[in-house]
C-alpha cells in the first residue's frame, strides 16, 4: 500500500489532488475555531457532554457545533437532503427516471438536493437556537430578534460553504468529500477526546480500557475485511466473426461484486437518522402543552437506553446497507450491457435471467455485509453498557469512520495510478 501511496505522489494530478484537499481540511478547521457572538462556550460544552444524542451531533460538525462557529452544523443539513432526495426516487417515478438519464440527470438532482440543503440547514439552526434558548444553563448571553436572524444566517451560509468545499474536494478523485470533512473533524478532535478521557479515568476502569483497545483492533480489522471482499461472477464473451476473417471475443473474465458497496454512507445515514427524533424531542420537551412534553421527554429517555439506542442503530446500518446498494447497484442496467457487449454468466442466460441472478446474488452479499457492518458499529455501545465511558462509545463510531473514510480514499487513489499508467503505454 505505501509502495502504491509513493507511486501517487509522483503523479503530478494526484499529488496536487491531495495537496488540495489537505489544504482544504485546513481550511474546515480554521472556520470550526470561529465562534459566533453571544454564546457561553463553556456552558455549551456542559450541555454536549451531559448528553449522549447531541454528542454525536458533535460527531457529525467534526466538534464545531461545540465551539458555535460559523460551520456549527456542519455537513448534517446536506447529508439529510441527500437522504430525503435518495428516498424520493425511489418512491416517485418521475424523479427514478430522471436519476436514469446518466450524467444529465444526476446533476439535476445534486442540484435539488442543494437547494433542499438551504431551507433544512435553516430549520436545524433556528431548532438549535431554540434548544439553547430552552436550556436551564444561560448558554445564550443574547436573544434580540436581529441577534438570532442572523446566527441562522450565518451558520446556514457555513453549512452552504462546507457543502461546496466537499464537491471540491470529490472533484479532486482522491475520495468523497462529506465523507472527508467528517473525518477531519473527527481526527482533529482526537486529542481532545483523549485528554478528557485521562481526566476522567480512574483505576478500577482498566479491564474497559483493553476491551475498548480489542473492540478497536476488531473494528479496523472488520472493516477492511468486510471492504476488501468481494465476489467474482465469471463472464464469457463470445467469439465473434469480424470483417476479412478476423475473430474477436471468446474472454473469459470476472464480474467483481464487493462485499459493501455502500463503504460508510451506511453509517453516517445511520447516525444521521438516529440524531433527528432526539433533536425533536429536546425541542419540545420543554413545551407547555403537558402530552406533547410527556412524549418529548419519553422518547429522550428511550433514546438514552443503550438496549433501544444499539437496536435502532445496527437496524438503521442493516438496511442503509441494502437501500444505498439498490442505489448505486443496476443489475438490469449490467445485464442490458453484458448482452449487448456479447457477454454472458456461464449457465445463466442473458437478458432478465442475468438481471434476476445479479440481484439474488448482491442481496446474498448485503446479508452478510450489512449484519457484519451493523454488528461493527454497536460493539463500542456493548463495551460502554458493559461499564465503559461515554466517549468511547462515540470514539468507537469515529474509528468506524475513519477506517472506512481511509480505505474508500486509497481505493480512489490507486484506481487513479492505475488509470494514468494505463494512459501512459
Amino acid at each position: 500500500m505505501w509502495e502504491k501511496l509513493l507511486q501517487a505522489w509522483k503523479v503530478k494530478e494526484v499529488r496536487n489532488g491531495l495537496l488540495f484537499v489537505l489544504a482544504t481540511m485546513v481550511l474546515f478547521r480554521i472556520t470550526a475555531h470561529i465562534p459566533l457572538p453571544g454564546i457561553d462556550l463553556a456552558a455549551l460544552r456542559r450541555f454536549f457532554d451531559a448528553n449522549q444524542v447531541l454528542g454525536m451531533l458533535s460527531l457529525f460538525s467534526g466538534g464545531a457545533i461545540t465551539n458555535f462557529s460559523v460551520v456549527a452544523l456542519g455537513v448534517a443539513p446536506y447529508i439529510t437532503a441527500s437522504i430525503i432526495f435518495q428516498l424520493l426516487t425511489m418512491i416517485i417515478p418521475k424523479l427514478e427516471d430522471i436519476q436514469k438519464e446518466g450524467e444529465s440527470g444526476t446533476r439535476k438532482i445534486q442540484q435539488w438536493t442543494r437547494l433542499l440543503t438551504v431551507p433544512l440547514a435553516i430549520v436545524q439552526s433556528f431548532a438549535l437556537i431554540a434548544l439553547l434558548k430552552q436550556s436551564q444553563m444561560n448558554i445564550m448571553t443574547q436573544t434580540d430578534i436581529l441577534h438570532l436572524v442572523s446566527l441562522i444566517a450565518t451558520v446556514t451560509a457555513g453549512t452552504m460553504f462546507l457543502m461546496w468545499l466537499g464537491e471540491l474536494m470529490s472533484e479532486k478523485k482522491v475520495g468523497n468529500g462529506i465523507s472527508l470533512l467528517i473525518f477531519a473533524g473527527i481526527v482533529a478532535s482526537l486529542p481532545q477526546t483523549a485528554s478528557r478521557f485521562m481526566a476522567t479515568y480512574d483505576s478500577s476502569q482498566w479491564i474497559y480500557v483493553v476491551l475498548y483497545a480489542i473492540v478497536a483492533v476488531v473494528t479496523i480489522v472488520g472493516v477492511v475485511f468486510v471492504n476488501e471482499a468481494q465476489r467474482n461472477i465469471p463472464v464469457q464473451y463470445a467469439r465473434q466473426v469480424r470483417g476479412q476473417g478476423s475473430y474477436s471475443g471468446g474472454v473469459a473474465t470476472h464480474l467483481p461484486l464487493k462485499l459493501i458497496m455502500a463503504g460508510v454512507i451506511p453509517i453516517i445515514f445511520a447516525i444521521s437518522m438516529l440524531l433527528f427524533p432526539s433533536v425533536i424531542a429536546q425541542f419540545f420537551a420543554q413545551a407547555r402543552t403537558p402530552w406533547l412534553a410527556d412524549a418529548a421527554r419519553w422518547v429522550l429517555v428511550i433514546m438514552q437506553n443503550q438496549w433501544v439506542y444499539a437496536a435502532l442503530y445496527f437496524g438503521l446500518v442493516f438496511a442503509f446497507t441494502f437501500f444505498y446498494t439498490s442505489v448505486i447497484f443496476h443489475p438490469d442496467k449490467i445485464a442490458e450491457n453484458l448482452q449487448k457487449q456479447g457477454g454472458f454468466i456461464p449457465g445463466i442466460r442473458p437478458g432478465k435471467p442475468t438481471s434476476e441472478y445479479l440481484d439474488l446474488v448482491i442481496n446474498r452479499l448485503n446479508l452478510f455485509g450489512a449484519a457484519f457492518l451493523g454488528l461493527i458499529a454497536v460493539l463500542p455501545l456493548a463495551v460502554k453498557g458493559a461499564g465503559g465511558s461515554q466517549i468511547l462509545a462515540i470514539g468507537g463510531t469515529s474509528l468506524l469512520i475513519v477506517v472506512s473514510v481511509i480505505i474508500e480514499s486509497v481505493k480512489q487513489v490507486e484506481a487513479q495510478v492505475t488509470m494514468r499508467q494505463y494512459d501512459s503505454y
